[in-house]
Parts: structure tokens; sequence; C-alpha cells
């Protein structure tokens, strides 16, 4: 990881302070409801982040990307002086655990890189004491925290290493931390003990495995909840095919059906996290993981089988299309991966026009307002089920809606 700068803050002045913890990344997606939901539990946290804009953010007692229930936290931990901020491996505290949460490391071929995880620690080595710390919160390729215990040991450092997986929701990482149980695992008891310790002020359960089980736990539950979204895809194409209301289908299958009640509906399963994380298993088993190879082909193949649908029954050619919601899920502003873009580019070789709108997003100037896009579309595609979408008024144009979201109106079949 290189830094730019030198540069360190506390929330009140621009003086650096001693804190209890460091969360390097802790600007991110990741790293800010756990920099929150310490500092609510009375500890003094350093949020150490590439992105200085992203920190003078955070410092105005403002959130860079929607997190649900986090702005109060967030002004009250300002308030408490609970937060330094710092842009550079010298501003991190040498007392206390350091979090690691930089992006899952993968190459451009979402294959696994150890070279990003050792570049971002030999960066923060200088800083650190022999015995603090280190805990990996990022998805990480099997082995990956063993293989850097070994690489310390090798050159002569003695931190302590822990793996403590991040498993909640996007956009609702303050409440789920709160409710959930956190895996804990260390390439020692020692480093274990001590990340059960810290985690324990936050959270309400711990499960406790070696490291490549809990590796493989944070895996195998992403990949797991891709083939689930992969089966209810496919059963979606395969009733349209054939010419059957899945909805319909789904409703019949589910009504007091126990079995059948974890089934999720059909939709764009995308994000950060899913698509990449199938990857990474895919590529650690050598290819082998059918399983996740199958998912992989009917996720990212339904918006291709959705826009090969349009141009069967109208000449795109000449049409304009609106496509509602650019966001990779329902109410937040991310579009990291948004399977919505792909579509947007796929219509874009076909159709005459596209138009894109999302109530949440503003870091796309092609976004228009809904109501333009409505009122300029010829049809309308329904790529993220904001609420906002719920009610909207979309003038009787004709919308295709995979996800069955929306109650009425003319529902492309």
């Amino acid at each position: 990881m290189n830094y730019p700068s030198t540069k360190s803050f506390s929330a009140a002045t621009s003086a650096p302070a001693l804190a209890d913890l460091t969360v390097v990344g802790g600007a991110g997606h990741v790293g800010i409801p756990l920099v929150l939901a310490f500092a609510e539990a009375g500890m003094t946290v350093n949020v150490n982040d590439l992105n200085e804009d992203t920190l003078a953010t955070l410092r105005a007692g403002k959130l860079p990307f929607i997190e649900h229930g986090a702005e109060p936290l967030l002004k009250k931990a300002l308030a408490g002086q609970r937060l330094v901020f710092s842009s550079s491996p010298a501003g991190i505290s040498c007392r206390g655990p350091v979090i690691v949460t930089i992006g899952t490391p993968v190459d451009e071929f979402l294959n696994p890189v150890h070279g990003s995880v050792q570049r971002c620690i030999d960066d923060l080595l200088p800083h650190l004491a022999d015995e603090q710390l280190l805990v990996l919160r990022s998805t990480v390729y099997p082995g990956t925290t063993d293989w850097l215990d070994a690489y310390l040991r090798r050159i002569g450092r003695k931190n302590k290493v822990a793996f403590c997986p991040e498993r909640v929701v996007q956009g609702y990482g303050i409440k789920e931390l709160a409710a959930m149980p956190q895996i804990v695992s260390g390439t020692s008891p020692e480093a274990e003990q001590e990340a059960a310790d810290l985690f324990r002020r936050i959270v309400p359960e711990l499960v406790t495995a070696t490291p490549l089980e809990a590796e493989f736990a944070k895996l195998f539950s992403n990949a797991y909840r891709y083939i689930e979204f992969a089966a209810t895809n496919q059963f979606y194409m395969i009733a349209k095919q054939a010419g059957a209301d899945y909805q319909a289908v789904m409703r019949a299958m589910k009504h007091n059906y126990p079995r059948l009640r974890s089934l999720p509906g059909p939709g764009f399963s995308a994000g950060p996290c899913l698509f990449k994380d199938t990857m990474q298993l895919a590529a650690y088993a050598r290819n082998q993981f059918g399983l996740g190879h199958a998912a992989m082909q009917v996720n990212e193949g339904l918006v291709l089988q959705l826009v090969e649908d349009l141009r069967r029954g109208y000449d795109l050619s000449g049409m304009t299309v609106g496509l509602l919601g650019m966001a990779f899920k329902a109410e937040i502003d991310d579009t990291r991966a948004s399977l919505s873009y792909k579509l947007k580019r796929t219509l874009q070789m076909c159709a005459r026009e596209v138009l894109t709108t999302d109530p949440y997003v503003t870091t796309d100037p092609a976004l228009l307002p809904l109501d333009q896009v409505v009122a300029r579309s010829d049809i309308l595609i329904l790529c993220t089920p904001h609420s906002a979408y719920a009610d909207a008024d979309l003038k009787n144009k004709p919308v295709v809606d995979v996800w069955g979201f929306l109650k009425a109106g003319n529902i492309v079949s």
C-alpha cells in the first residue's frame, strides 16, 4: 500500500493522538461500521486510510456512502474525541491492535494475489511494535493468514496474526455487528485470545476456528449465497422460456412449506463480494468448483438472456431503453460490480439510446432524474428494486421486472 502523505489528524485538532486501536482502510465500506462500533464501545480508534477526501468527509461528521444508523454514532464519536484520522503508516498507533480492511487481494482475472497483502504489511511494519496484534478483516485466499505469519517470522518479526472476517450486509453493518456472531482465528493461542478479547467488546457471540477454517467459512458463505441466487435465476429463465409466471410458481412452492422458506427470488446477483469470492474459491479448487462456475454462468448470463428476450420481442434499434437503478442492490449507493452497468453496455450495442437513473447513486454523471428517464424511454427495465420505484408513476410504459417487485403496470413477460 503506497501512502501519499504523512498527515495525521485527531477529531478535534490537527495534532496526532494516541489510539487504542487502528483500522487500516477504516474509511471504507468494511472499515466505517467497525470503527464506529469500537468507538461506541468506548475505544479511541485511528481511522487510517489513503483517501484524504473521505477522511475529511468523516471529520465533518458526514458519511461518504450509505450506512444505516451510522451518522449518529459518527457525530457522537467525534464529539467524544474517540476518532483519530491518519493517511500514512506514520500515523498508526504503536499500541493496540491493528485491523487491516484492504480490499480482497485479487488480480484483474480475479486470481489471488499475496503481494498486495505483503506490500500493505511491509508499509505498516516500521511503525508497529513487535508484539502488536495484526488482524486481517477482508476476505482472503485460503492459507493467507498462515502465510503472513510465516512471512513475518521469516523476516524476524514477532507480531501476533489473526483473521476475523467481516460478515455483515453492506449498508447494515452497524446493526449486524451488534447482532451476529464473529468468527475469530489466530495463528497462535495468544493471537486468538487477544483478537477474541477485542471483538468481544462489540459482538454478542464469538466462534473460534483455525485460520484456514475461518478463511473457508467466509468464502463458503459467500459462494453458497451466490449459488442460491443462481438456482432461483435458473428456475426463472426456465419458467420464462416455458411461458410460466415464476412469481406464481414461487408462491405455490413456498406457501406454508418450511423447507423452501429460504429460497430467494430472482434478480441481478452482483456486488463486490459474491462473484469475486466464488472466483477465489474456484481458483483455490484448481477450477474444479463446478457449482461455482455454473453459478457464475447463470448469474452473469441473466443479463444477456434478458437482452436476447427483448430483441426477440422488440426492434431495439429504434427504441430508447430506461434502466431503473444502477446500485448493485436495493437501498444503497454502491455501484461496484453492479450488473446494471453490464446491462447498459450490452444494450448500447443494440438499442437507439440507453438512459439510466438511481435515487441513491451520486458518482455517475450520466444519471438522469427518474421523471426524465420515464418520459424519454420506450421501455423500462427495473435493475435495482429500490423502494422509491414501488409507487413511482411509470406512465404506463412497458417494464421488465425480473424481481417481481412491481405490483402493477405494464409488466413485460
